[in-house]
């Protein structure tokens, strides 16, 4: 992850650069887990960043689309259902969010990562934060850039798999998925070691 110069000193002084991490899509049945890697430029502020479960849909695609045209660097990284079945959603989420820290262009000083968990094998100081989608703006960032690229993903796949209607739940565990995967039973994108698919591989 080679530094860039644009922004990283103000005069005499270099500034520390902070990056925020924050993954989406733990508990859907089907789908990736999507993380994302902000490092926000001071010189550009981003209003009403925060959790973006807490934004409307309408608000997070603006958002999205201002942390694109003014962090100093981001980059997003998904992990398949297929690792997540072979790994567990837990070291999934951490990879990706891993990958995703990788890609950047930027080096940072330290990395903030929402939750308890700190990431394995990162090269990067950095540091657990529980409530960081809320508490601080890269994390926030993160997240929301997270949310925006998955719920895209979903969308996308509801065009190949029409009969589950992905657009509307993404993927979680509503009343009506579960009716619709014991009536159609698991497709491709389904994660088989999460209940009730299991069960349905359990019958094979």
């Amino acid at each position: 992850m080679p530094r860039r110069n644009s922004f990283l000193r103000e005069g005499c002084i270099e500034r520390k650069i902070i990056c925020g991490t924050d993954e989406v899509g733990r508990g859907p049945l089907a789908g990736p887990v999507v993380a994302a890697a902000v490092i926000l430029d001071p010189d550009k502020p981003i209003d009403g960043l925060a959790d973006s479960k807490t934004i409307s849909p309408a608000g997070r695609l603006k958002i999205f689309s201002e942390i694109l045209d003014n962090a100093a660097d981001f980059a997003i990284a998904g992990v398949s259902c297929v690792v997540i079945d072979k790994i567990n959603i837990l070291q999934a989420s951490l990879l990706a969010m891993k990958v995703a820290i990788e890609k950047l262009r930027i080096r940072p000083d330290l990395v903030y990562i929402d939750g308890n968990k700190t990431i394995p094998g990162l090269a990067v100081k950095q540091k657990a934060v529980v409530g960081g989608d809320r508490l601080i703006p890269q994390v926030s960032a993160a997240s929301i850039l997270a949310k925006v690229t998955r719920d895209t993903h979903m969308f996308e796949m509801s065009k190949i798999y029409p009969e589950y209607n992905f657009e509307k739940h993404k993927g979680y565990g509503t009343k009506e998925h579960i009716e619709l995967i014991n009536e159609f039973g698991p497709c491709e994108i389904h994660r088989k070691s999460f209940s009730p698919i299991s069960q349905f591989e359990l019958l094979k």
